[in-house]
């Protein structure tokens, strides 16, 4: 499949598509897609695989166009209701959803969901109901190893400690993989004087600034860099109302984006419930849906399963093994994950659910979310 996967991208995909077989072949059921949101205008990419989960405006539009023309776009609340047994499936059905919570999931996707005119169901953290504004504290991470001196390092705080060697490109997303998921194994709080250490450990020249009027240091962040800003920063209380408004449906998160997987027990069950507590309180509407965070096969267990329905949501979602004539289980619901190298006819292979139905043939399980494209 390896040897196959560039014979399929660049010719049998496209060939497909263009002869309308994807339509024709697919299964029935529901594909779910999930986006991480848009690469604003002016952003210049930090790394390809670090930004490989944003895609741009135009092709979001495009695969927007091709759904709407050749497949049946539901909204979440369809889909809420075929959940409950209240709704029949249209042929070829797909779901919007989008994670994390960007600012740019407001300023740049929004503007194109209303202009196609269908909806999305975004997916964000605890950290988007709070006063204080607020990014992804494993991205923070990144950019700090990324920019950081070549060399060694120790950073240790409360316990906790990490060291290694920052040297090539390669070698930093492996050493920040590793150290997300050591950081993923204690408490938040835990994890943010960690990430202050490590500001002041690792941080050069003036990179550690601030949004103004807020003590938010992040690494690379300029409080007037409009672009920086849409890439980096989450939604704030204010600006979720404003996609509830507009017609979008919120969902959680958790409260701080750990890998679940490498968290005690209790501490992932105040990870979710919380989470929902917490954007209820602020929207004043009910928070039905719940995605986890990276989403693939090594960040949930079967406990962690049952702890999404235990919270009260109706319906959680995975980040893998989505397209049409997939399995659907309430709390383990597959998704297309797509990035920003999937061509628009490949995109088509996943929805139609060909792609998955090639790798059952070869023997082989859904492909899951890597380090290098954080299927978050």
């Amino acid at each position: 499949m390896r040897f196959l996967s560039p014979l399929l991208k660049r010719v049998v995909y496209p060939s497909f598509a263009k002869a309308g077989v994807f339509r024709r072949t697919s299964a029935s059921g529901l594909a779910v897609v999930t986006y991480h949101g848009i690469l604003p205008p002016g952003y210049v990419a930090v790394d390809d695989g670090f930004d490989g989960n944003l895609v741009t405006a135009e092709m979001f539009r495009r695969q927007i166009r091709l759904l709407k023309n050749n497949y049946s776009v539901i909204s979440p609340e369809q889909f809420l209701l075929w959940e409950e047994r209240e709704f029949t499936l249209p042929p070829r059905s797909v779901l919007l959803t989008c994670d994390d919570g960007l600012l740019n999931n407001l300023t740049d996707m929004l503007p194109v969901l209303e202009e196609e005119g269908v909806r999305c169901l975004f997916f964000v953290t605890g950290a988007s109901a709070g006063k204080t504004l607020a990014t992804l504290w494993y991205e923070e991470l990144f950019l700090l190893m990324l920019h950081a001196p070549a060399g060694p390092f120790e950073i240790s705080t409360n316990g906790l400690e990490i060291n290694g060697v920052l040297a090539g490109r390669e070698q930093r997303r492996e050493l920040w993989w590793k150290s997300v998921k050591r950081l993923s194994q204690v408490a938040a709080g835990s994890r943010q004087e960690f990430l202050e250490a490590a500001r002041l450990r690792l941080a050069t020249g003036n990179r550690g600034l601030h949004f103004p009027s807020h003590d938010l240091p992040v690494s690379g962040l300029r409080s007037n860099d409009v672009p920086l800003q849409r890439r980096f920063r989450l939604l704030n209380p204010s600006e979720l109302r404003q996609l509830q408004s507009a017609g979008m449906t919120i969902g959680a998160h958790t409260m701080s984006h750990p890998v679940l997987s490498c968290l005690p027990l209790n501490l992932v069950r105040a990870e979710i419930g919380e989470s929902r507590a917490h954007l209820e309180a602020v929207l004043g509407k009910r928070i039905w849906a719940f995605a986890y965070p990276f989403g693939d096969q090594q960040s949930v267990t079967p406990e962690i399963l049952d702890m999404a329905k235990e919270a009260g949501f109706a319906a959680a979602f995975l980040n893998y093994g989505g397209g049409l004539g997939a399995d659907l289980p309430a709390f383990s619901i597959p998704r297309i994950h797509v990035t920003a190298s999937m061509s628009l006819s490949e995109f088509e292979a996943h929805v139609a659910g060909f792609h998955s139905f090639l790798q059952r043939s070869a023997g082989r399980r859904p492909q899951t979310g890597s380090p290098d494209t954080k299927a978050a």
